[in-house]
């Protein structure tokens, strides 16, 4: 593509790609929207206890993230003890779709991926 064609659209903060790919680049956006598009709404302890390795702190962060973005709600009840409900909105649950297609390109070309990387390793460890 031309410089000219693309314009500023990889400039900055407003690069769309840059935006989406800061929100999904990370380790555990995709696999809190997955689990709420299968489970509905889940408690903060529910999502934690799913996912297994995630830190309490590290959960809370992403959460707060996917509200701000919208594709994740948040409902608090006012009980004792009190208790917060996560759901995804409707713009987090147009995203599944596009999600389920990368996850089933990553199942249809995992062995290929491994080969590769065990492929690429054992070249360079003849290098060396």
């Amino acid at each position: 593509m031309s410089k000219k064609r693309l314009g500023n659209v990889w400039m900055g903060e407003t690069c769309p790609i840059r935006q989406v790919l800061d929100r999904f680049g990370d380790k555990w956006s995709i696999l809190i929207i997955e689990l709420l598009s299968q489970e509905g709404k889940l408690r903060f302890s529910e999502i934690a206890q799913t996912i297994g390795d995630i830190s309490q702190k590290m959960l809370t962060v992403t959460l707060r993230s996917l509200e701000s973005d919208g594709l994740v709600t948040r409902r608090f009840y006012p009980e004792i003890p009190p208790r917060v409900e996560y759901e995804l909105s409707d713009l987090g649950r147009s995203l599944v779709p596009h999600i389920e297609q990368l996850t089933g390109w990553g199942q249809a070309h995992m062995a290929t991926i491994m080969e590769n990387r065990r492929l690429f390793e054992a070249k360079r460890m003849e290098k060396n």
